[in-house]
């Protein structure tokens, strides 16, 4: 085996940990620990967009905290001054009639930037990023500058509606909304936020250079795509047939995407599962995250949808069990009917998930499956309970 397939091997292991690693301290939130991953390895810009408190900006600095690269972040509002983000004028310089900034410390030095609320910038600021974002260049007066920024990283609480900000929305070629999470997380996340606060976000155990971010994301170009094309194309089409437009440039771009989705499951060849990644490239509304999450779902035969169903099946199943604890243990012809309705429709509930079980080898798939086969049979046992009238 040749030295270029080992490292090969030892790159896609690499891609795992890191995703582990970044999404470690926090819950429920691995779709948006892969969104920054995605980023990170095409080379590309991604925003979160959400309410305050759902650990936007905890992520992005997780991210920053598990690369050795320069990193710079800044919180933006309306008021904020060029010379915060792109550094000051140097006077001595100025009065040499230089036209110089200091730019210690600030982005054009960085590789991986966070701005948070970044839709609030001045028009000053967003023609700099623009610039940044799409040719690596920072224009300082007269000066060109080429910035070694690998990816920036931005974080709203809505979508920008301004048309002004239209253009720089658009470089952001990954997009994903970040929901509160689901009252089945809310234990989960008490444990894990009391955790931090006594001892801070644990410190990743690999962390990576520059180099190896380059050799990782080389990858991508070696994704094979022969095989899901034509059903990229049909999906193209019947997103615009759905008024989901997508730019020519954004549909180029998309390939990126999905064949960094493809390592991200140790694979060089695309299949209709990475195809989902477009959830992350089309949304432009808050609206459209769940429409194109949806006709993507029922689309493409992936793991992906099995694990809407047995989400919404295991949500179902809850309530179903709080419905059951609620009955009176008394004799009623009524309640014996009912409960005996409820028990057939579990039972063919839980075949319909052993059955999903069957129809894939997803790791995940069955380790849900297996979850909610439990929570069924668990029900199941206390109907019987409840008939038996103890």
């Amino acid at each position: 085996m040749d030295s270029m397939m080992i490292d090969t091997e030892n790159y896609l292991k690499l891609i795992p940990q890191m995703l582990s690693e970044l999404s470690k301290p926090f819950v429920g939130r691995e779709e948006e620990s892969k969104v920054i991953l995605l980023a990170l390895l095409t080379k590309e810009h991604a925003v979160l967009i959400g309410e305050p408190g759902t650990a936007k900006s905890a992520l992005i600095r997780r991210a920053a905290n598990l690369l050795s690269m320069k990193c710079f972040t800044y919180l933006l509002t309306k008021y904020t001054e060029p010379a915060e983000l792109f550094g000051p004028l140097d006077i001595n310089a100025l009065k040499e009639g230089r036209y110089v900034r200091i730019t210690l410390r600030k982005l054009p030095e960085a590789e991986i930037v966070f701005l948070d609320e970044i839709f609030k910038a001045n028009s000053a600021i967003l023609n700099t990023l623009l610039t940044i974002m799409n040719e690596r260049l920072f224009y300082d007066g007269y000066t060109e500058i080429k910035v070694m920024l690998w990816s920036l990283f931005g974080a709203s609480n809505e979508v920008p509606q301004d048309p002004e900000l239209e253009a720089l929305y658009d470089r952001f070629l990954l997009r994903h909304y970040v929901k509160p999470l689901p009252e089945d997380m809310w234990r989960d996340l008490l444990k894990y936020s009391w955790d931090i606060e006594r001892y801070g976000y644990p410190q990743p155990e690999i962390t990576l250079d520059r180099a190896t971010l380059e050799n990782v994301s080389r990858l991508v170009h070696m994704v094979n795509f022969e095989t899901i094309k034509s059903k990229l194309l049909k999906i193209f089409s019947m997103l615009e047939s759905k008024n989901l437009h997508i730019t020519d440039r954004r549909k180029g771009k998309a390939l990126k995407v999905i064949a960094a989705h493809a390592i991200l499951n140790n694979r060089l060849t695309a299949d209709e599962e990475d195809l989902m990644a477009l959830k992350f490239v089309v949304p432009h509304d808050i609206d459209d995250f769940e429409r194109v999450y949806i006709i993507l779902s029922e689309e493409l035969k992936t793991s992906y949808r099995y694990l809407r169903e047995l989400e919404e099946i295991a949500t179902s199943i809850k309530e179903v069990n709080n419905y059951i604890v609620s009955f009176p243990n008394i004799n009623s012809r009524f309640i014996e009917y009912r409960l005996l309705e409820i028990y057939r429709d579990l039972e063919s509930t839980r075949d319909r998930v052993l059955s999903m079980m069957r129809e894939t080898n997803d790791e995940k798939i069955h380790k849900k499956g297996t979850e909610v086969v439990e929570n069924i049979n668990g029900v199941l046992e206390k109907i019987k309970r409840k008939m038996e009238g103890k």
